[in-house]
């Protein structure tokens, strides 16, 4: 895959799947670049995602989403996104017809132990498990509308990096 064009990879999840720290690690194993739409978004606008939400409001943050993901690079990148990108079929649509969309699948148990008491997160911070687990299931069959599922529970980063190389390359075959 050394000097052929590939489209991009598209990290998604719900919200404490490992879609950052899987992308960095991805980015430095397949020498590419990799940007997260929240932190581009953030460098955009010069604000955080919490004020967003609470001076603007979620709805125009999924507007801010949509026209950051249709700024990035299509090519020879991995892009992390954040984990309500796929609410909207206009970005799922995007993502499929420009790279392939990796959903990483962690168990809620394990995604409430990372997020329930991160500020930076909005629809997060201060939910109960039982709130947590109702956003999930608004979205699960958005995050299930992907190219690849890897399922992260019990893999460390090595392993569950290695899966997405491997499963891609077999989709890159099987695409020709």
């Amino acid at each position: 895959m050394e000097d052929q064009v590939l489209k991009a990879i598209y990290l998604t999840g719900f919200m404490g799947a490992g879609k950052t720290t899987v992308g960095e690690k991805l980015a430095a194993e397949m020498n590419l670049p990799v940007l997260d739409t929240d932190q581009e978004i953030i460098k955009k606008l010069n604000k955080s995602i919490k004020d967003m939400f609470e001076q603007q409001g979620e709805q125009y943050f999924r507007l801010e989403e949509t026209k950051m993901l249709k700024e990035l690079p299509t090519e020879n990148i991995i892009i992390t996104t954040g984990g309500g990108i796929v609410i909207k079929e206009e970005n799922r649509a995007w993502m499929k017809e420009h790279g392939h969309i990796v959903m990483l699948h962690a168990d809620l148990n394990t995604i409430y132990d990372r997020v329930h008491s991160d500020q930076t997160r909005p629809l997060a911070s201060k939910k109960s498990k039982d709130e947590l687990y109702q956003l999930y299931k608004s979205r699960e069959s958005f995050y299930n509308d992907c190219s690849l599922l890897i399922e992260t529970d019990h893999k460390n980063i090595d392993e569950i990096v290695k899966e997405i190389k491997e499963r891609l390359k077999e989709s890159e075959i099987g695409n020709r």
